[in-house]
């Protein structure tokens, strides 16, 4: 059950950082930054309300298993995925989310 509620607090955390999205955000490929890094990473960096940004901090401590890249990501493809996003890695990562992110919040 645990895993499960872990999960809810991620769709949680993301929704309300979409409903905050604010419209200041920077977006870059990685690899643009530094080519040591893989080409498939894109860095955004955004606004978020405090809460948001305690809520993650707090279950990242309680949760040492993941990360705040994993939350984001996990997030990411759990909303686009529910919204109606078809791309098949989009839907690869919310199923492997779906069936690992709880085995990993678990240990």
């Amino acid at each position: 059950m645990r895993g499960f509620l872990g999960s809810l607090l991620v769709i949680k955390i993301f929704n309300e950082l979409m409903e905050e999205f604010k419209p200041k955000v920077a977006i870059s490929k990685t690899s643009d930054l530094d080519s040591s890094i893989s080409p498939n990473l894109v860095s955004i960096e955004t606004e978020i309300p405090e809460v948001l940004y305690e809520g993650m901090k707090n279950f990242i401590v309680s949760n040492p298993n993941i990360d705040q890249y994993g939350i984001l990501s996990s997030a990411l493809a759990n909303f686009l995925y529910q919204n109606g996003c078809s791309d098949r890695a989009v839907t690869e990562k919310y199923l492997d989310d779906l069936f690992t992110l709880p085995n990993v919040l678990s240990n």
